[in-house]
């Protein structure tokens, strides 16, 4: 039977794993405020995450749910009612429809880590970041965790990909960026972030044990200023002294072998192959 999964909050990562999802035969449930802008085929839900009341399209059947909203700010009252409320909001969707979910993926972020003199970080490490939104989803994690359904949290990396060119620009405009100490930076390709989240769901259908927690990042956590001075030398320019500062705080190092583990690949591993192809644009 083809299997039916809600890819809840279906933004740019979602709707790339819808894609893939549809191109496997599965039937893919795009949830989001303003589901005009999903791909063609990927069936629309319109609700918003942070009200209570149950979408009138919520389909009959749900295999799998995929959780992957965004914020778009960084403010803890938000986060509460998008990533904590919200996820309770879809599972008590799901028990008040008598639908048997097989599994939840749960997206969550790096973030989560306090780490920040260059240690390597797995699924083990202690995730102890002191910031308001850091706790808040710490605290959806543990919603998925303990809500009685098999369910995995995928920790990612940054996000880069098509539309998502910040860092380029800001190369463009002679960024600053100090090399000692080295700010050590974990990035993750949109389609690797995609490819993961699908691979882990046909894990999960074919009946294989996951872990609770993955990192997804690529193989190569480099530090800030190796990636913005390779990217200058791609764009043909180069780093200003007197340039704007970079203000990124903390650094760390991620593991991506749990999932490697588990038989996923990124298409893109490292910074070098994802941005060569964005340039490349």
């Amino acid at each position: 039977m083809m299997k039916q999964v809600v890819i809840a909050g279906c933004g740019d990562v979602g709707s790339a794993l819808g894609l893939q999802l549809q191109a496997r035969g599965w039937q893919v449930y795009g949830l989001r405020r303003d589901p005009s802008a999903l791909p063609d085929g990927i069936l629309p839900i319109a609700a918003d995450l942070t009200q209570a009341t149950k979408p009138a399209d919520w389909p009959a059947k749900v295999d799998y749910l995929v959780y992957c909203p965004a914020a778009g700010k960084r403010d803890a009252a938000l986060y509460q009612r998008l990533y904590v409320e919200g996820l309770q909001h879809v599972l008590g969707w799901i028990k008040d429809s008598r639908q048997r979910l097989q599994y939840l993926l749960q997206v969550s972020s790096t973030g989560v880590y306090a780490q920040a003199d260059g240690e390597w970080v797995t699924e083990n490490s202690r995730a102890e970041a002191d910031s308001a939104t850091a706790k808040q989803l710490l605290a959806a994690e543990d919603v998925a965790l303990r809500s009685g359904v098999p369910a995995s949290v995928v920790r990612l990396g940054g996000i880069y990909g098509p539309g998502r060119n910040r860092l380029i620009e800001q190369v463009r405009t002679g960024l600053q960026v100090p090399e000692e100490p080295p700010q050590y930076t974990n990035r993750i390709h949109r389609d690797d972030a995609a490819g993961l989240l699908a691979h882990l769901l046909a894990l999960a259908e074919r009946r294989e044990l996951l872990a609770p927690c993955y990192l997804g990042v690529d193989d190569d956590p480099a530090s800030l200023f190796e990636v913005t001075n390779w990217l200058a030398g791609q764009l043909g320019t180069s780093l200003q002294p007197d340039g704007p500062r970079s203000t990124r705080s903390g650094s760390k190092r991620c593991s991506n072998e749990l999932a490697r583990e588990s038989g996923w690949q990124p298409a893109y591993p490292s910074y070098r192959e994802g941005y060569a192809e964005l340039l490349k644009g």
